[in-house]
């Protein structure tokens, strides 16, 4: 591989002589702008804004444009006076955990290599002391013009060096959070936590990129006899998601069907969300039905009880009646106050009706005898009134 910088690390007063090799590379296809008409390439050209002439590369130079407009010219001789110790050194500034490296500042990969047979010792050293106390090296070094800031750490048996962003460069998420207060219930949490067990884990090597295969494919197709684009296949969606329980229900069943390499039906059903009950939650219980409504001719007793009044049994030989008798209230349509027939007699008597405890009246001498008639309830017309003895 070709190395894009040469230089030293730094480590203390030992000095290792190292190869700067980029570790990533780009598999993305690039396109050409062309004219569409003719499919001729159209090219960018670099011209001069003073003279109008196109400027070959070689005359292209740097310069550093002020607020007023103008430009500072920058050659390479005044950045390489430049007092930066870093130029041509990779200096380790501490060791630390590499949990303690944010991976928001993680850039651009290099490998380190060992530059020369005499470099071969110390770079082992720093490679196996690495390794030893699992920690990662944090440096400074300059590339392209500029101060960078880098992590050295061991890949299998070479340095790697990350290229870090500065603290300051890190924006804040200010305002990215949701800003509604939201509550995750233990029971999602552990789906959640089931569909994680249930995903697993995947080998790195394996993935792909898909639509880089896809574009690849249709280039040898277009450049063969001819191509047909073909659709692309767009998945059921499933049905609504009602709730995130639902979703996460669905979610775990589609993915042990994927897993165990369920038929299709299975996990076509399995993505369909359905409706969850929230566990925890008490329907409200049915409200108990409405007391009826008390006739217009139930009385109350002076307990405050409602009674039920037996029929009432006229017997005609022993002049007995024997009757639950009610006493009207104040609002009570009819008769003032039922009086058992024995109670009109002179008075000797005191009568036992269970239910109505004041049915007689001390100071009026008037009373209306009313007969129910059994079993029906009804009331027969008054008796005719008699003056009770004093």
């Amino acid at each position: 591989m070709r190395s894009i910088w040469n230089g030293a690390i730094s480590f203390g007063l030992v000095s290792i002589p190292i190869k700067l090799v980029n570790a990533t590379e780009s598999h993305s296809i690039s396109f050409r702008q062309i004219h569409v008409s003719d499919g001729g390439r159209v090219r960018y050209r670099k011209v001069c804004e003073l003279d109008g002439e196109e400027v070959p590369a070689a005359e292209i130079g740097k310069g550093y444009e002020e607020a007023d407009g103008s430009i500072v010219p920058i050659t390479d001789e005044d950045l390489a006076r430049l007092p930066i110790p870093t130029a041509k050194t990779i200096e380790i500034v501490s060791f630390v955990p590499a949990e303690e490296i944010d991976p928001l500042q993680m850039d651009a990969a290099y490998y380190l290599a060992a530059n020369g047979a005499t470099a071969a010792k110390p770079y082992t050293l720093l490679r196996e002391a690495l390794k030893r106390s699992r920690k990662v090296a944090i440096a400074k070094y300059a590339l392209r013009g500029r101060e960078r800031l880098g992590m050295l750490r061991v890949v299998d048996d070479v340095i790697a060096m990350h290229g870090l962003l500065w603290p300051d460069e890190i924006r804040q998420p200010e305002g990215v959070a949701p800003e509604a207060s939201v509550t995750v219930r233990e029971a999602e949490l552990d789906l959640a936590d089931a569909l994680m067990a249930t995903l697993g884990e995947v080998e790195i090597a394996s993935l792909h990129d898909d639509y880089r295969e896809a574009v690849e494919a249709m280039l040898a197709a277009k450049t063969g006899e001819g191509f047909e684009p073909a659709e692309a296949v767009v998945e059921p969606s499933g049905g609504q998601v009602i709730d995130l329980m639902a979703a996460l229900e669905s979610s775990v069943r589609a993915a042990k069907a994927s897993r165990a390499g369920g038929s299709g039906d299975s996990a076509e059903s399995a993505t369909e969300a359905e409706v969850t009950p929230i566990r925890g939650r008490r329907t409200p219980a049915a409200s108990a039905p409405a007391p009826k409504a008390v006739g217009g001719k139930k009385s109350t007793a002076s307990t405050g009880t409602a009674k039920k009044t037996a029929a009432a049994k006229k017997t005609a030989a022993g002049g007995k009646t024997s009757a639950g008798g009610k006493k009207s209230t104040a609002t009570a349509k009819g008769a003032a106050g039922t009086k058992s027939g024995a109670g009109a007699r002179a008075g000797a008597r005191s009568t036992k009706s269970a239910s109505a405890a004041g049915a007689k009246s001390a100071g009026t001498g008037r009373a209306s005898a009313a007969g129910a008639a059994a079993g029906a309830g009804t009331a027969k017309k008054a008796a005719p009134r008699r003056r009770s003895s004093a």
